[in-house]
């Protein structure tokens, strides 16, 4: 069996919206200090023994992120018709970190989202 490495690193941003159709207090614009987990899963190890740089992944998830820190977030695409849900903002992330940063050897496995200290949904494919 070949190894498996997992890697994980955490990043934030600060975003508000307002989730359409909710029977209660969150149909109101509200706003969150998210944290993301960001867990990625390496075959190999390069030349020097690393899987991939934790600095690369920290890049990519931070990029993504901040094209949603301090917005709100049902003004931009594709929450203007996607309700802004944490489990459509996690998927979200999983799918644009995933383009950036999937490779032969390094593939996105699971990501995190953290709306308060004790709500989470963790975002996964198959």
């Amino acid at each position: 069996m070949p190894a498996k490495y997992t890697l994980k690193v955490l990043t934030d941003f600060a975003s508000a919206h307002t989730l359409r159709d909710y029977p209660g207090a969150c149909s109101r614009m509200h706003g969150h200090n998210w944290k993301v987990e960001l867990e990625v899963e390496a075959t190999r190890l390069n030349k020097i023994g690393i899987a991939i740089d934790f600095k690369q992944m920290k890049k990519i998830a931070n990029a993504v992120c901040d094209q949603l820190d301090h917005r709100y977030l049902n003004e931009l695409e594709p929450f203007t018709e996607m309700n802004p849900t944490a489990e459509n903002i996690a998927a979200y992330l999983y799918g644009e970190i995933s383009k950036q940063l999937n490779n032969d050897t390094v593939k996105v496995t699971a990501l995190t989202l953290w709306e308060t200290e004790r709500a989470s949904v963790k975002y996964q494919e198959n």
